[in-house]
C-alpha cells in the first residue's frame, strides 16, 4: 500500500493537504517533536486528528526528540493525550518513551524514528520485535542499501522523497553564542533563514536555525526522489515523506499533488517516462528559488559515502 505522508504548517493546509491525496499527516509539538513546520498546542493536534479520521486517512504525532531528563518526566501525560484524541501512531526513537508506553499501558503504535541511526534491517527488526509497526530510514542510505534492508524487513518503510535533510544537530545555542560574541542581533528562528557557506565554495547553503531542542543544522540540498518514485515502489518500499519545513503554503500542497499523481499512475499502470519527466519539471518550478535540489545519498554508491 502506496501511502503519502505529509507535514502541515497550519490547520488550514492539514485539509488542504489531506484533499490534495495526501494519507497520513504528520504534527506535532516542539516539546516533544523535532524539526517540525509548526508546532500545534494540544487543541489544535485533536482538531487535526478529527479532521484527519473524518476523511479515513491516518494521523502520525512526533514524539522522536532527542529526551533529556525533563523531557522523560513530562511524555507521559502527553502520550495519554494522544492515546485519548486515538492518534494513529507516534514516531520515536527513545528506549525511554517506549518503556515509559509499557509500563504505564499506553496502548499506541510506535514508528520506529532513531534518525541517522536506522541504518539496517537488523536493527529495524530488533525494534520490530518489541513492537515497532515501521521505521523511518536514516537520509544517508544509498540505493543499494535500501534495497538491501526493505528485501529483510517486513513493516513499511519510510523515506524521505522531498524536502530538507538534517545533517546536525546540537542541544546547544551554537548560532545564539556566536550572535552574542559578535554583538548582533539573536533572531535565531527559521523564518529569518540563516545560512551557513564553505569558504572555498560560496555557493553552499546550509540552513541552520536553533528552537527549544537546540540548533538544527540542514544539507545544502534538498531531496527529489520524484523521478524515482517507481524503483522505490518496485523494492516495497512505499511509505514517501514530503518534509515541508522549508516550502511553505500552497507551493507544497501542490509538490503534494504531484506525488498523488505519481502515486495514482503506478497503482493504475500508467507511470511512464514521459510523466516522470513532467512531475519533476513541475516540482522543481514549485521548489523554492533559493534552495537547491538533488537526490541526497540515493544515487551514491555505499563505498562513496564517507
Amino acid at each position: 500500500m502506496v501511502q503519502i505522508i505529509a507535514t502541515a504548517e497550519s490547520l488550514e493546509q492539514a485539509e488542504q493537504l489531506l484533499t490534495a491525496g495526501v494519507d497520513q499527516l504528520y504534527i506535532g509539538n516542539d516539546d516533544f517533536g523535532l524539526r517540525l513546520p509548526k508546532s500545534f498546542s494540544n487543541d489544535d493536534i485533536e482538531t487535526i486528528t478529527q479532521m484527519t479520521h473524518e476523511q479515513d486517512k491516518k494521523i502520525i504525532v512526533a514524539v522522536n526528540a532527542m529526551m533529556h531528563n525533563e523531557h522523560i518526566e513530562a511524555v507521559t501525560s502527553y502520550l495519554q493525550f494522544l492515546e485519548q484524541i486515538g492518534v494513529d501512531a507516534i514516531t520515536v526513537g527513545d528506549p525511554g518513551v517506549i518503556h515509559i508506553m509499557r509500563k504505564e499501558h499506553i496502548a499506541l503504535p510506535y514508528i520506529y524514528d532513531a534518525h541517522t541511526l536506522v541504518t539496517s534491517a537488523r536493527q529495524i527488526n530488533f525494534w520490530v520485535k518489541r513492537g515497532a509497526t515501521g521505521a523511518v530510514l536514516a537520509r544517508e542510505l544509498t540505493w543499494t542499501e535500501l534495497q538491501q534492508i526493505s528485501a529483510q524487513v517486513d513493516v513499511p518503510l519510510e523515506i524521505l522523497t522531498y524536502g530538507a535533510t538534517c545533517i546536525h544537530q546540537s542541544k546547544r545555542p551554537l548560532v545564539e553564542n556566536y550572535f552574542n560574541f559578535v554583538g548582533e542581533d539573536t533572531d535565531t528562528s527559521k523564518e529569518r533563514g540563516l545560512f551557513l557557506s564553505e569558504p572555498k565554495r560560496k555557493n553552499t547553503n546550509y540552513s541552520i536555525y536553533e528552537d527549544k531542542n537546540g540548533t538544527h543544522i540542514f544539507a545544502s540540498d534538498d531531496v527529489n526522489l520524484i523521478d524515482s518514485l517507481d524503483q522505490l515502489y518496485d523494492a516495497g518500499i512505499r511509505h514517501w515523506k514530503l518534509d515541508g519545513i522549508f516550502t511553505k503554503g500552497e507551493r507544497f500542497v501542490e509538490i503534494a499533488k504531484l506525488f498523488f499523481q505519481g502515486k495514482k499512475a503506478l497503482l493504475n499502470g500508467t507511470w511512464s517516462n514521459d510523466l516522470k519527466l513532467s512531475l519533476n519539471e513541475q516540482l522543481i518550478n514549485l521548489h523554492p528559488v533559493e534552495r537547491t535540489l538533488s537526490k541526497g545519498f540515493y544515487t551514491k554508491e555505499p563505498s562513496e559515502v564517507q
